[in-house]
Order: C-alpha cells, then structure tokens, then sequence
C-alpha cells in the first residue's frame, strides 16, 4: 500500500499522525509541502479526493494573519494562493487508496487505510 503524507514537522497534529502511521508499521512518503508545495493540478486532484472545495482546505486564521479574503476568491485563485502560500493548507493530509484525509484529529485518517 503506498501512502504520502504531506507533512509540517512543525506541526504537532501533522508529526502524531506521522507517528500514528509508522505505529501501523506504514512507512509513507514524506512530502514536506512548505518546502515542495504541492502544484496547482496536485492541489485540484488531493480536493477532488479529499471532496472539499478550496476555501475547506485553508487555515482562516493564517489567511486573516495575512490579510487574505479566501470569501472573495474563486476557487481556481484561492488554488494559485494555495500553491505560492502553502502555509495556508490545512495539515497534514494523508493520502491512501485513491483517497485523501486531513488528520485532525490523527486518527481521521484511518478510515483511508
């Protein structure tokens, strides 16, 4: 089964369910998105299969910290934001089967398993 988690080291949701899946004896692919950010396509394709849209999958708060109105943009500019301003994902997202979860709490992401 191959999984990858796009992962904030930072964070301390993102790095229990690093460890939630390493307990599981799962060994993912770490993508460390604030140094690889995932692509405009690749953004398209984890909210297709996280079935959220873009303005789901921001961190408000950072988006108001940086004076960003996520109501106020399409979703085709909120992905382009996404994408040069990955801070704002919402992390970590596990991605398994053909289907992606956000892990927060860690343990959503067991259903994708």
């Amino acid at each position: 089964m191959s999984v990858i988690i796009y992962h904030n080291p930072r964070c301390s949701k993102s790095r229990q369910t690093l460890q939630l899946l390493q307990q599981r004896g799962i060994a993912p692919q770490v993508i460390e998105y604030l140094v690889q950010p995932p692509s405009t396509v690749e953004l398209q394709r984890l909210l297709a299969m996280l079935q959220m849209t873009a303005q789901q999958l921001v961190r408000r708060n950072d988006a108001r910290q940086l004076g960003i109105d996520i109501d106020a943009l399409s979703d085709a500019a909120l992905i382009e934001v996404l994408h040069t301003t990955p801070q704002l994902i919402e992390r970590p997202i596990v991605v398994s089967n053909g289907k992606a979860a956000i892990g927060r709490p860690p343990e959503a992401i067991l259903d994708i398993l």
